[in-house]
């Protein structure tokens, strides 16, 4: 992580999102939807107060990956779909971190799909933003898990046959206790999402309505807007029922964003007894004679 110059700033805590720019300026396609999500989570890094030396933010692989040139903070680029394995380590590892994850939709609920699924019922104190363009932008345009039924791309010429993941009904149905879907394009919204999602104790997963300006002519900016509406919108609307939050996810003509679950559970983190003192990263290794282990066990 390349250290704030000013000595000041990280001492009285009066970030501005600039601070977190890193030297390299973004590589993304012009009005590509990750940069929404780029100035939405530096606003929120400074609404929350946090410093860039206690958040690590773990990449998969894709166009969202390539944040971690452009975030000021520690960061670990992950193999295609091992983002979530990488990040539980990192939080058992220290869990007074504030770990997030960033992946794409094919990273997430392709290969990286078993992952996800083990980590929402873990519930482990962490934040998953998922950056659903319903397309593989980074190798040209090929047809995600995400993708439309079909949806013509050069791996699929004739059209999508499958019916498309839902990472929000997933997260649902596999347990995690904050769930939420935002919009690229609408940062204010996104950045109070992003928000409570942090401070929620447990597994926070947000996704991410990203529109992939140069492979996926379909599911644009214009398309989001016909067709959002937030939850906060509805008076009725109750978090913590489940099987509401299930029937909003599934909505299609008109797409719901929000948060659509919140709850209080147990995290993981909480039935650890080697993390109840202090972070496992602040205990005290004793000498140990390898060979003595090796002769017990052989």
């Amino acid at each position: 992580m390349s250290k704030i110059k000013n000595k000041s700033l990280r001492e009285s805590y009066n970030l501005k999102p600039g601070d977190f720019n890193t030297e390299r300026k973004p590589t993304w396609c012009l009005g590509c939807g990750n940069y929404g999500i780029w100035n939405s989570l530096k606003k929120t890094f400074v609404k929350l107060r946090l410093m860039p030396h206690e958040i690590v933010i773990v990449y998969g692989i894709g166009c969202s990956g390539n944040g971690a040139n452009f975030i000021r903070t520690y960061a670990f680029h992950s193999l295609h779909g091992r983002a979530l394995p990488v990040a539980t380590g990192v939080k058992l590892a220290n869990h007074k971190l504030n770990v997030l994850i960033m992946g794409g939709d094919g990273d997430g609920v392709g290969i990286g799909g078993n992952h996800f699924i083990h980590t929402c019922r873990r519930n482990i104190d962490m934040t998953y933003i998922l950056h659903n363009n319903k397309v593989y932008g980074l190798t040209t345009g090929q047809t995600a898990p995400t993708s439309g039924r079909g949806f013509k791309t050069k791996s699929t010429p004739s059209g999508v046959l499958e019916i498309p993941v839902n990472p929000v009904s997933l997260a649902l149905i596999c347990g995690a206790t904050f769930i939420a879907r935002g919009f690229s394009g609408d940062t204010g919204h996104l950045l109070d999402i992003m928000k409570k999602a942090i401070k929620h104790k447990g597994f926070s997963f947000i996704e991410v309505l990203q529109p992939c300006v140069t492979f996926n002519k379909i599911n644009t900016y214009n398309f989001y807007r016909d067709r959002i509406y937030k939850l906060e919108e509805l008076k009725d609307y109750d978090r913590s029922n489940l099987n509401e939050a299930i029937k909003k996810s599934m909505e299609e003509e008109k797409i719901p964003t929000g948060i659509f679950y919140d709850i209080d559970r147990p995290t993981y983190e909480d039935g650890l007894k080697q993390i109840e003192r202090k972070p496992l990263v602040d205990h005290m290794i004793a000498d140990i004679d390898i060979n003595r282990l090796l002769n017990r066990f052989y």
